[in-house]
């Protein structure tokens, strides 16, 4: 039985048409997988469904009944509720407080006690372990979407929309979730999974619904289908992951980290004594789960936080002290980890993000004046050879999907004509087709003599890319490894297990 029908839905941006035509149902006790590009249209059709965008054609059906979806209150009154990519929660109230916020059967005043024995009841029935009295701001961000969760299953939904609901959560963290969803659904609970990833389709998925552009290219049981076909559904085209590095000789060392320590926030020493090399063309990547001292690493490295001790060489000149602007002027371009916090103007548009950091260069500007034409013109090379879509330069950058506003970043940071180029989880949460779309550049400016340093924590990506392999774990490099490192090796190595343990462990083995 379908519990909610979709069909013939049209909605548009100005001339932009982001749903053509779209078909889509969901079955009760399945996890129905929507999957595309970035910038595809599934965003924009579920939020269609939860009533937070009118549509300009089409029918909604939940459970039977036709339904003008005109706002979330109506959806969630037909059991329908979503947790978006980017959490809906007040840092400074506690867990209870955010659940039950705005909820009519809360009561104008909040009787403490008995909301949080209801999130006790909760936790204990959907295998949650949630601090009702916790505040938002103290909890680690899988634990925060628990909260999104359990603040929908309060309003007594039977549907469950969930939006990219791993782009931020730890390998760890994913299986929790999805092992969440699975106890829901056989409960008799559905649930539709925005995503762009693969794997959590063909792991925990029913069926999949494919958009292309707006448009919907096939609906299919995943028993019936596989990682490759769904992929050239996708994008539309043949794509290629696999590893497009070739040897090649490297020159001279232009990053050079020596006995580098580093603090956290919470003023703990988190990067440890560390030291390594970054020649030119080659690629350095650094292994490590979540929390080990890589952002601190990366932050030190584009100047963005302090260092306690050691120093820090770029193409050969000392930069230990030097503020964020000499680096870049001295040949340091940098993709954060935070494509929208620490890249982005998002209120901007993107030729003033492609401008950012070049305001002072003689090509864009005279004496105080900006030159605008030439700006303009140059930006809008930049988005023709890096495919960033839409081509309108006057878009703000917020407006863009992921993959489009990471593309932003790679041209501009590309374009400045660093030698040394810090890449920082460079494709976390971005689709297929832009994954492969970054890591083809990053290979390219390889080729052309940039030293490369790969922080990620997707291995598969640093395999892929990297000549050599650092692993870091607990603030440590824990060992040097060849990019055709096996997995389990690498894996042990990020696990904290030194490499003498390991090949003792493989001669016991033999």
């Amino acid at each position: 039985m379908n519990v909610v029908e979709m069909r013939g839905i049209y909605k548009y941006f100005s001339d932009t048409c982001a749903n053509k035509n779209v078909d889509f149902s969901l079955r009760k006790g399945e996890i129905h997988a929507l999957l595309g590009e970035n910038g595809a249209g599934k965003s924009t059709l579920m939020n269609i469904l939860y009533g937070l965008y009118t549509y300009d054609a089409g029918t909604i059906t939940v459970n039977g009944a036709r339904v003008d979806m005109e706002n979330p209150a109506t959806a969630i009154r037909h059991g329908i509720g979503m947790v978006h990519q980017h959490f809906m929660l007040i840092p400074q109230l506690t867990v209870t407080q955010n659940i039950f916020l705005c909820a009519k059967e809360a009561g104008f005043v909040l009787n403490m006690p008995t909301l949080e024995a209801r999130v006790e009841e909760m936790n204990r029935r959907f295998g949650f372990r949630v601090d009702p009295s916790a505040f938002v701001w103290q909890l680690p961000v899988g634990i925060q979407q628990k909260v999104e969760i359990l603040k929908a299953l309060a309003r007594n939904i039977r549907i469950l929309i969930l939006d990219e609901p791993s782009a931020v959560l730890t390998p760890k963290e994913s299986d929790e979730l999805f092992s969440t969803l699975q106890s829901l659904v056989r409960e008799g609970y559905s649930v539709i999974l925005i995503t762009h990833k693969m794997q959590e389709v063909l792991d925990f998925s029913d069926r999949v619904t494919v958009m292309r552009a707006g448009e919907v290219v096939d609906t299919l049981n995943v028993s019936d289908t596989d990682a490759h076909a769904l992929a050239n559904m996708m994008v539309g085209r043949e794509v290629f992951l696999q590893r497009q590095t070739k040897p090649q000789p490297t020159g001279e060392p232009m990053l050079e980290v020596c006995d580098l320590t580093v603090k956290n926030d919470k003023k703990l020493d988190w990067v440890k004594n560390i030291s390594f090399q970054v020649r030119a063309g080659e690629i350095v990547g650094i292994a490590g789960v979540d929390g080990n001292g890589q952002l601190e690493l990366g932050e030190a490295i584009a100047g963005g936080r302090t260092l306690e001790s050691g120093s820090i060489r770029l193409c050969g000149k000392d930069i230990t002290r030097s503020s964020i602007r000499r680096r870049l002027d001295m040949g340091l371009a940098h993709i954060p980890d935070d494509r929208q916090k620490k890249g982005l103007v998002l209120q901007f548009p993107i030729k003033d993000n492609i401008l950012l950091s070049g305001q002072r260069s003689k090509q864009y500007a005279n004496g105080f004046f900006l030159n605008t034409k030439k700006i303009e013109a140059r930006t809008r090379t930049l988005v023709e050879r890096f495919d960033v879509r839409p081509t309108d330069i006057n878009l703000p950058a917020g407006s863009l999907s992921g993959g489009n506003q990471q593309k932003v970043i790679l041209a501009r940071e590309v374009d400045r004509g660093g030698k040394v180029l810090l890449a920082f989880q460079p494709t976390r949460g971005l689709d297929i087709g832009a994954i492969e779309f970054v890591r083809a550049k990053l290979v390219e400016e390889r080729a052309k003599g940039a030293a490369i340093l790969l922080i990620s924590t997707d291995l598969d990506e640093i395999r892929s890319l990297s000549d050599r392999i650092l692993v870091m774990y607990e603030g440590h490099i824990t060992g040097e490894l060849p990019y055709n490192a096996p997995l389990e090796q690498i894996g042990l190595m990020i696990a904290g297990h030194d490499t003498t343990t390991i090949e003792k462990a493989r001669g016991d083995v033999q």
